[in-house]
């Protein structure tokens, strides 16, 4: 519709669209004091879990030459999806590739299960202990969301220690060694700080880049 000049301007939401409906509501005051309360443990014990961390990731980053750590993030919920990305990364002669691959165990089980896969894994009992086990029943559910919290702490403390990140979700699978692609000189794309897909869904809930974060590369510079 064309905007009609002989109304006056006013403010609207950033989620208003087009129809008027609202895309993305103003969380509840309940639901804003449940994660301030697991943002305080995230950051009161951000320090205790960096200097545990630390030495994990720099084993992993020693299997390539760019200080890079494929990360990967996972409950017992998703097991069976972590159970196909190793068996089908094996199938394809990538056995060695996945000595790069620092998975963030939510929860002890899935710890166990990819150790035995031969993976290396790391757990936070202070801020995973209490993420659910099961896996979400839908988009955005409770449960969604508590694991893309967890996501995105991985990142972030991979990142303050100085480490280039790719992260992936369990249900994306190789075709051959992503690394090599990230540090080609000769890449046209070779120059970026962070490199995301799209998402496909340009909805303004995801305005402006519509970025998708199942898989992406963060680079740690200046």
């Amino acid at each position: 519709k064309e905007v009609d000049l002989k109304f006056p301007l006013r403010l609207v939401s950033r989620g208003t669209q087009s129809n008027g409906r609202i895309s993305a509501h103003v969380p509840s005051k309940e639901q804003t004091l449940e994660h301030w309360g697991s943002l305080t443990t995230y950051i009161d014990s951000l320090d205790g879990v960096l200097k545990q961390l630390d030495p994990i990731a720099k084993k992993v980053a020693s299997h390539n030459d760019n200080n890079a750590v494929v990360v990967m993030v996972c409950n017992f919920g998703q097991s069976e999806l972590l159970l196909n990305f190793v068996c089908n990364a094996r199938r394809k002669g990538l056995t060695d590739v996945l000595s790069n691959i620092l998975l963030f165990a939510t929860d002890e089980e899935t710890q166990q299960l990819a150790e035995g896969l031969g993976l290396t894994t790391f757990f936070d009992e202070q801020n995973f202990g209490k993420m659910p086990k099961n896996a979400a029943r839908q988009y955005a559910d409770k449960v969604f969301m508590q694991m893309m919290a967890a996501k995105v702490y991985c990142v972030q403390m991979l990142s303050m220690l100085g480490y280039d990140v790719l992260f992936q979700d369990v249900d994306v699978v190789w075709y051959k060694n992503p690394l090599p692609w990230f540090h080609d000189e000769t890449n046209p794309h070779y120059h970026f700080d962070m490199y995301f897909q799209d998402d496909g869904n340009h909805a303004l809930f995801y305005a402006p880049y519509s970025a998708n974060t199942g898989f992406y590369y963060v680079r740690n510079n200046e």
